[in-house]
């Protein structure tokens, strides 16, 4: 009646094993270091690097206690303090120069033994509100997106007057008190009436006003303050979601992306690994484009002299090889909706799938037309550069173009293909990561990057934990008072329902913020409500004349429609908070939902098996539930024995 069969009793013992296992890295905890990684990918930080820095941080007194590369090529530094961490940064920087292309970041360095990670088994990543993280600033150059909408216009505008036959004598975009606009120019009035007509029917994103000078009949377009502020906010919503697609696939739970200002973006990163990546990544406005290789000119020599056909642009590959490429673009990063990077027959490539019928269609048909010829991929990237001008940084930015490979066309490129000639596979990785969440609409760079302590302060952190202990003692020490060799066993089952927890939220990434911390404590009382409800209902059977072991066997059973219902209904509960919360309410809803689980699991499986083995193999008088029962005769002639 109360005997487990010996594969659950394995089964508890691997859940108890797992427990251990994944929840023990969280008793490491992670020293303060520092990253120092190249911006640009396929180049490490060599050693000489490294003897120049460990050099000026020396003269500073500040030692690391640890030096070590990583296989990604970067340098890890790490120190005794967040303290001198934080000088530290600062005289790395200064040693590395304004103009270093080296991104020198704050790092926490696990110090998780190694064959705990290669079983898997990490410490769990705790909230902006427990261990803060790295905050970044970053600036967005709105303008740069009306200069590029005023360049479009004035070129589909000088196409429209040309097949409307209009002519005009100049056009060209303009700004006028920091609004962009569009200046035409004409040799007389009814040539401009023409164009008045024609602009403020089709171009109504602009305010059209005309003047007449010297010899000259002007017609000017200024874009309006209303369409100013939408076509300015439009672009700092792309650049949030984006940055936001960035985070998710760099893996960071729990990120605060949010807009500051009129031209600023906040992030907030908790507990983030790699931060220098996280930089490199989120601040990076790049993209691809696909061009034909002109292989009629000598590009060696358009090179060395200067001289370039019209039609043609110059870019270098890895090895500052020159090639001349056609300036038509077939293909742009815009139109790939998924990338993914792998190892193949040429080493690290990326393989990419394209959307939009129209798109396809004219790169199918290109490369069709085009068999036999060369097909560069360019990868383009906008990087910001600062400098001193009297004494205030200025901010300007600088387009770079590489050649990632150029193939020669063997047949028609369809809707997917793939990218060879990679460095490495985190080349390819980070490529990849940067098509699929899409490219920034403008140049954005990082103006502060700061570690930031936890936001509730760290006398509410301590309370926060000291609530878990106190309600977890008091519970324990309830239940052992009590339920007396009972509530011994339910205290057991509910310290393995922490453990459980903690190793599952490790294993899952999921990152612990104060309101989590709410949710365990609730998670401990409802854990224990499950094992009142059966102790209870084992009570009543008692004083109903049941015997011990049919007492038992009736409780568990009985008692378990009742906390089943229960428990489902506050999932469902914590399940739309986690759908349509947020934050703070979303560390609450996945605590909570995880706690749920693994409390059914040891207050039903895991008590029932510890009373099965203390008590379902002998005869029972008297179960120790911290009231004495009085069992009729009639209850105890007609005991069965614990075999039946």
């Amino acid at each position: 009646m109360n005997r487990y069969p010996l594969w659950k009793y394995i089964l508890i013992l691997a859940l108890l094993v797992f427990g251990i296992i994944f929840a023990l890295p969280n008793l490491y905890s992670d020293l303060p270091a520092l990253q120092i990684s190249l911006s640009q990918q396929g180049v490490a930080v060599d050693e000489v690097l490294k003897n120049k820095i460990t050099a000026a941080l020396q003269q500073a007194d500040l030692v690391p206690v640890s030096e070590k590369f990583t296989s990604g090529g970067s340098l890890i530094l790490t120190f005794s303090s967040t303290d001198q961490q934080a000088a530290a940064q600062e005289a790395v920087k200064a040693t590395l120069g304004e103009d270093s292309p080296y991104i020198v970041a704050l790092y926490l360095m696990p110090t998780t033994p190694a064959w705990l990670t290669e079983l898997g088994a990490k410490p769990m990543r705790l909230g902006l509100d427990l261990r803060g993280g790295v905050h970044l600033l970053l600036a967005v150059d709105v303008d740069a997106v009306f200069e590029r909408l005023a360049g479009s216009d004035v070129k589909n505008i000088a196409l429209s007057l040309r097949e409307e036959r209009i002519r005009y004598s100049g056009l060209s975009p303009i700004r006028i008190d920091g609004a962009q606009g569009v200046l035409l120019q004409f040799r007389g009035v009814e040539d401009r009436t023409q164009a008045y007509k024609y602009v403020t029917k089709n171009y109504l994103n602009y305010q059209w006003t005309v003047r007449d000078e010297e010899h000259r009949f002007v017609l000017q377009g200024v874009m309006g303050q209303a369409q100013y502020q939408e076509i300015r906010q439009n672009t700092l919503d792309q650049s949030m979601t984006i940055l936001r697609n960035r985070v998710n696939e760099l893996g960071i739970s729990e990120a605060v992306v949010t807009q500051q200002g009129a031209d600023q973006i906040a992030i907030d990163l908790p507990g983030i690994q790699d931060p220098a990546q996280a930089q490199n990544i989120l601040g990076k406005t790049a993209t691809l484009e696909f061009h034909l290789v002109d292989t009629d000119n000598n590009a060696q020599q358009a090179a060395v002299t200067g001289v370039i056909p019209t039609d043609d642009s110059l870019a270098f590959n890895d090895q500052h090889q020159p090639f001349l490429l056609k300036n038509d673009i077939l293909l742009e990063g815009a139109a790939i909706t998924n990338a993914t990077a792998n190892y193949g027959d040429q080493g690290a490539e990326v393989n990419i799938r394209l959307s939009g019928n129209a798109t396809i269609s004219r790169f199918n048909q290109v490369t069709a037309e085009n068999v036999g010829r060369l097909l560069a991929t360019l990868y383009v990237e906008t990087r910001p550069i600062e400098h001193k001008v009297d004494g205030k940084i200025v901010t300007t930015y600088k387009t770079e173009k590489r050649i990632i490979n150029a193939a020669t066309i063997n047949s028609a490129l369809g809707s997917s293909f793939r990218i060879t000639g990679m460095t490495d596979i985190q080349a390819a990785s980070d490529l990849a990561l940067l098509l699929r969440a899409g490219a920034l609409p403008v140049p954005i760079h990082i103006i502060q990057e700061r570690t930031i302590g936890p936001s509730l302060g760290q006398q509410n952190i301590d309370k926060g934990l000291l609530s878990v202990e106190i309600g977890f003692g008091a519970v324990v020490l309830f239940m052992a008072l009590y339920y007396r060799v009972f509530g011994l066993i339910a205290n057991v089952a509910l310290g393995m329902n922490l453990l459980l927890i903690v190793a599952i939220m490790s294993l899952l990434g999921s990152v612990l913020t104060l309101p989590g911390i709410a949710g365990m404590v609730l998670t401990v009382g409802m854990a224990v409500d499950a094992n009142v409800l059966i102790f209870e209902r084992i009570r009543e059977e008692l004083r109903l004349g049941t015997s011990p072991q049919a007492a038992i066997f009736t409780g568990y059973e009985r008692a378990l429609v009742t906390i089943v219902d229960a428990n489902v209904t506050t999932l469902i509960v914590a399940i739309v908070l986690f759908s349509l919360g947020s934050g703070a309410v979303k560390g609450f809803a996945i605590t909570l939902t995880i706690g749920l689980i693994t409390s059914m699991i040891t207050a039903i499986l895991g008590t029932r098996a510890l009373v099965n083995g203390f008590y379902g193999w002998r005869a029972v008088k008297q179960l120790p539930l911290g009231v004495k029962v009085k069992i009729s005769k009639k209850a105890v002639a007609h005991h069965e024995p614990a075999n039946s």
